[in-house]
């Protein structure tokens, strides 16, 4: 297997640490990585912040800003340009699959996406109270107050992400559809300080696999994330190990990812999380 970073942010990233792309990548290449991906957050939609609910930095940080897309660009080129000796980089985004904005999205990717060639799909927000938009990942406040309020157990919580990661897999994105799904357990993130279940239901297995069905048919890798196992609350790698095992039954490929936000977070777990998959 070919020593790769899948997942990694940059100084555009408003919620990130600030530091330098290139530093992130020579880093990458001081710890033998063969080939690296900038997948900076995807602005979001325009319209997006009328069905949004939460703190407001939970969407005015979450990606980062349509303006500084040819910077993006710039920068991400003149990276690949610069280290093309020593290290394949690839550039895309992570992209927010929300439901409501799938035609808004598909335009984006049929516009930015002839200057991609790696992407990924995740799941960062979902509806619960009020019928609004919720951000999963960003306070515990929010999460409390706006998601897990609005179910009944963790397993109602579980089954209605999953339900949104299942949408994402089979939605139809077109000629630059992402190739792999972001983090596929995300919605555990604050499991320990919720006590959220630990094991999935029997009901979200049976989701899990419908889900992992539909990357095997639709050729999409999933992110083997090690952000989890750093988060306060979480302490666990995305997706769990029970998931990992039934993909790998399908043969469904992983790439690692750091979902690096500095360069401290470059490489983080790697070969902890690839001997899962190995």
């Amino acid at each position: 297997m070919i020593k790769r970073e899948g997942h990694s942010h940059t100084e555009f990233c408003p919620h990130g640490s600030g530091d330098d792309v290139e530093l992130m990548i020579q880093k990458a290449i001081r710890l033998g990585f063969k080939e690296y991906s900038i997948t900076e957050h995807a602005p979001l939609p325009a319209g997006f912040s009328k069905m949004y609910a939460g703190i407001p930095t939970g969407l005015s940080e979450a990606s980062m800003a349509a303006s500084d897309l040819d910077a993006y660009f710039a920068k991400t080129d003149l990276m690949r340009k610069k280290y093309a000796d020593q290290i394949k980089i690839h550039v895309g985004f992570e992209i927010d699959y929300l439901p409501d904005f799938t035609d808004w999205t598909r335009a984006f990717l049929n516009e930015y996406g002839p200057q991609t060639d790696d992407n990924i799909l995740s799941v960062h927000f979902m509806k619960g109270r009020d019928g609004k938009f919720w951000c999963v990942d960003d306070t515990t406040t929010d999460f409390k107050e706006g998601l897990l309020s609005q179910f009944t157990s963790s397993q109602a919580l579980y089954a209605a992400y999953f339900e949104q990661v299942l949408a994402s897999a089979n939605v139809d994105f077109g000629q630059y559809a992402p190739n792999r799904i972001g983090h596929m357990t995300l919605i555990k993130k604050f499991q320990d300080y919720f006590h959220l279940d630990r094991q999935f239901s029997s009901a979200n297995l049976q989701k899990v696999a419908e889900i992992l069905e539909a990357l095997k048919r639709n050729h999409l890798e999933l992110d083997l994330n090690a952000a989890g196992l750093y988060k306060q609350y979480c302490n666990e790698q995305y997706p769990s190990y029970s998931i990992i095992k039934m993909a790998k039954k399908l043969e469904i490929p992983f790439v690692y990812g750091s979902d690096a936000h500095s360069i401290d977070d470059i490489g983080r777990g790697y070969n902890g999380l690839i001997s899962l998959v190995e």
